[in-house]
């Protein structure tokens, strides 16, 4: 009587790994056939006809193979793209936050939130855009705060909720811009949108309670530090006068991915740092991302050879930094994984 329904919910549960099917296909199938068929020949014959899977339970069972790929126990290769992922995705989240830290201060030296503060030098002053869009994307931006503190504390699903609702003002905006012709300012392209807004929140699925816990403890300190590294030398440039050695932004993304990678180099040779293959993993994955921005980002200087070669040199930095850490990214895939904890479906 069950036959189709039977099929459909196998069909599903293909989603998932074969070795977590071997072991749980048939009890699930069971829980899903009861919850549809209720003993009676007729209703039976016609609820296997038109039944199932519900959306939900799609959603769910997607859910579960995304988690189990990308945490859950079976290959070390898993494990380590794993928690590389994870790791990738807290550092874009903290390069929000430090970005989102830097409008606060804008904001305070403006004298929008604090109005008893005294006002910052002419020279060192910017203009304060208004609008709506600009309310929104200061709104947006303490958001992405939330969202990286939220997710260092292991909040995972409030963090996966505010990212959701965060990346919807900017591609409001995007799709405003296709439409007019004119992009609300000060939202970015739609490169940074899908590698620094969308993939961040699509990343998040890694976090799952299978996941090994994170230690806030690290990452909540980086980000002052982060704040102090990146915006205390651009703030001295300009102070100086030499704003013309500022970098774009996916000029300084290609630095502080290249800089980590020099930075890691010594921990990988001492062979003293648990963990240092999933740390190079995760920065090669930031540099790819970082490199596909700059690659990406050409475009605009097209009608200037000289920008046009401090963006090739990027690149080639980029290349040179990764090459110090893929080694032992590479080993990291091999190397045996942790014992996992349960996970349940």
């Amino acid at each position: 009587m069950s036959g189709g329904l039977e099929r459909r919910y196998r069909r599903l549960l293909r989603l998932l790994p074969g070795w977590y099917r071997q072991r749980w296909e048939e009890d699930m199938v069971a829980a899903f056939l009861d919850s549809w068929l209720t003993g009676d020949p007729a209703a039976d014959e016609y609820i296997s006809r038109v039944a199932g899977p519900s959306p939900a339970e799609v959603a769910s069972v997607a859910g579960l193979a995304v988690r189990l790929y990308l945490g859950g126990p079976g290959t070390s290769r898993r494990h380590a793209y794993g928690q590389a992922i994870r790791r990738a995705a807290l550092a874009v989240l903290l390069v929000h936050a430090v970005l989102a830290a830097d409008i606060l201060v804008f904001l305070v030296q403006r004298r929008l939130l604090v109005g008893w503060l005294p006002a910052v030098p002419a020279s060192m002053a910017a203009a304060s855009p208004g609008g709506v869009w600009v309310t929104v994307f200061y709104l947006v931006s303490v958001a992405w705060i939330a969202i990286f503190v939220s997710l260092a504390l292991g909040h995972y699903r409030t963090a996966r909720l505010l990212a959701t609702l965060a990346i919807v003002p900017g591609l409001v905006a995007l799709l405003q811009a296709q439409i007019t012709g004119f992009m609300p300012a000060p939202f970015g392209p739609l490169i940074f949108w899908v590698l620094l807004d969308l993939a961040p929140a699509l990343a998040m699925t890694a976090f799952h309670t299978g996941a090994p816990p994170i230690r806030p403890g690290p990452w909540l300190l980086a980000l002052p530090a982060g704040y102090l590294l990146v915006y205390g030398p651009l703030l001295a440039l300009v102070a100086t006068g030499n704003s013309a050695w500022l970098p774009d932004f996916p000029g300084l993304c290609c630095i502080l991915v290249s800089l980590a990678c020099v930075a890691h180099a010594p921990r990988i040779r001492s062979g003293k740092t648990p963990g240092s293959g999933v740390w190079s993993l995760s920065l090669v994955l930031l540099a790819a991302v970082a490199g596909a921005y700059r690659m990406v980002t050409l475009t605009d200087y097209l009608n200037d050879p000289h920008l046009i070669a401090v963006s090739l040199a990027e690149l080639l930095i980029v290349l040179a930094a990764v090459a110090l850490v893929a080694p032992d990214a590479a080993r990291a895939q091999t190397a045996p994984a942790p014992r996992p904890r349960a996970m349940a479906a």
